[in-house]
């Protein structure tokens, strides 16, 4: 992943949504993988609240294609 790509994925980890921005960036800086990033892309498309209520575990009915990184950002949040 160039340098280009990767900014664009950082900015795309600013969310409205405090928690959200400080568990997306966290991993994004400590955790991400290369092969996470389409994953990853799909995953910020959605809002921040059905995104904060996955990522916190809260809700488990999304697409199948999220489970990895999904499995991945709960594990290494750091617990609100």
């Amino acid at each position: 992943m160039d340098a280009v790509a990767r900014r664009r994925l950082a900015w795309k980890c600013r969310r409205g949504l405090l928690e959200l921005d400080l568990v997306l960036q966290g991993y994004l800086e400590r955790h991400f993988r290369e092969e996470d990033a389409t994953a990853l892309n799909g995953l910020l498309d959605l809002p921040d609240n059905d995104l904060w209520d996955i990522v916190s575990g809260r809700r488990d009915d999304y697409d199948a294609g999220f489970e990895g990184i999904v499995a991945r950002i709960r594990a290494t949040r750091v617990a609100p």
